[in-house]
């Protein structure tokens, strides 16, 4: 399977820190509005909020609007791409 080019860089960014990692584990089971979010991982709004933007400009999360809602899903494919492009090629080596 091969998919498009993706800025590593901006991905890789996104994952270093556990609250966006975390926000990526409880998006995995299926989508939640960013109050369920801030319910979930019981910090500040504000905090989550801004990890959420990282996560969306690295196009790891996609929301969409549904009324004054906003409800965030996650997009696995830059993650899937991480892991074809460097990952499964360090596997086998050793």
């Amino acid at each position: 399977m091969n998919l498009p080019p993706v800025d590593d860089d901006q991905v890789w960014r996104a994952l270093a820190h556990p609250l966006r990692r975390a926000l990526l584990d409880v998006l995995r089971d299926g989508q939640r509005t960013t109050g369920e979010l801030v319910t979930a991982l019981g910090q500040d709004r504000h905090v989550v909020m801004q990890h959420l933007n990282v996560l969306r400009e690295a196009d790891l999360v996609i929301v969409r609007a549904h009324g004054r809602r906003r409800i965030n899903r996650l997009n696995p494919v830059p993650i899937q791409r991480i892991s074809q492009r460097w990952v499964s090629r360090y596997a086998t080596v050793g």
